[in-house]
């Protein structure tokens, strides 16, 4: 056990993702469990910077664990994008006789954690929380798994409305820059096509492959569409692509939005973010920073910042091949 880190911070930063409750209060109760006082930061990076500070013990993370968004609540930081806010940040910290920082977040609480040290040498290890799956070196990150629930969920309902009325909906989920959403909702969901920014389909060939379908007895059809996918502007765009080139289906958009970021989080992310806490804290003791915790092959596995920020996993082919046959 290191005989440095006696005092250890922890806060949310970024998107909040299901789940992130459940990794502050394994944050907390491995730090009592190993006689570490445990201090809440408000607010983020942005409450580093405004010193939003707070005790925690056990007792002030019960209750926690099925409930959605963050209790330590999430903010962006322009500030701490400077160095002059990043030195306030560090006197903040000392001032406050903090050993050791914990940020839960995605890409962008990594890759300002990864600067923090560089330029202060101060201990952080961080907890993947992004409901995207976009972060690299970890097979899940907190929030993946109950936002696709929800996503699969919607569109069960939407599937209803759409073979009442023999339409095709278009159904856009979160996934900016990844399809981890997209192509695994719409497997688990029955969607006969999954527009993700890793593939370019192509306006042309999917209005073919709807065609097909139709064709093939098909009365309504789902498509499911990343945000992030470029086959056109924007879905609306595409939506009116379709209905200029197919008159078999009536067309209609439905955006998740928000929706998708909320909620309880499913079973598998409270055991994911407990796990992830508590070696979070374990990682600490053992003298590691500069570091995100993550799972591999169900195993806890300690990655690097500047490897977790450098991009998401590559999407899974055999998935999109399982998508190309079931959709027939």
């Amino acid at each position: 056990m290191s005989e440095m880190i006696k005092r250890i911070a922890v806060l949310t930063s970024g998107g909040d993702a299901p789940g992130m409750n459940a990794a502050i209060r394994a944050v907390v109760r491995a730090s009592s469990y190993h006689e570490l006082e445990c201090v809440g930061v408000f607010r983020g990076l942005q409450g580093l910077i405004e010193g939003d500070f707070k005790e925690l013990g056990p007792r002030s993370v019960k209750n926690i664990i099925n409930r959605g968004g963050t209790v330590l609540k999430s903010a962006r930081s322009k500030e701490f994008r400077t160095k002059a806010g990043r030195q306030v940040a560090y006197d903040n910290l000392k001032d406050a006789k903090i050993d050791a920082l914990v940020v839960i977040g995605g890409d962008g609480t990594f890759t300002g954690s990864k600067v923090f040290n560089d330029e202060f040498n101060f201990p952080i290890v961080g907890i993947p929380g992004t409901i995207d799956n976009d972060i690299n070196g970890t097979d899940y990150t907190i929030g993946y798994d109950t936002a696709l629930n929800t996503v699969v969920e919607a569109i069960d309902k939407i599937r209803d409305t759409a073979n009442s009325h023999n339409r095709l909906f278009l159904i856009e989920v979160m996934g900016r820059d990844a399809g981890d959403i997209a192509l695994n909702a719409g497997i688990g969901a029955g969607a006969e096509e999954i527009l993700i920014p890793e593939q370019d389909m192509g306006k042309d060939r999917l209005v073919t492959s709807l065609k097909r379908s139709k064709k093939s007895g098909k009365s309504s059809s789902i498509v499911v569409v990343a945000e992030g996918d470029q086959i056109g502007k924007n879905i609306i765009e595409l939506a009116d692509y379709i209905r200029q080139n197919l008159d078999e289906y009536e067309v209609k958009v439905t955006v998740l939005g928000h929706i998708q970021r909320g909620g309880s989080p499913s079973c598998y992310d409270r055991v994911l973010a407990s796990r992830l806490g508590v070696g979070a804290v374990d990682a600490l003791l053992d003298g590691k920073r500069d570091i995100m915790v993550g799972i591999a092959c169900s195993k806890i596995v300690q990655v690097p910042f500047a490897e977790a920020i450098k991009g998401s996993n590559e999407i899974d082919l055999d998935l999109i091949r399982v998508a190309d046959i079931t959709s027939v």
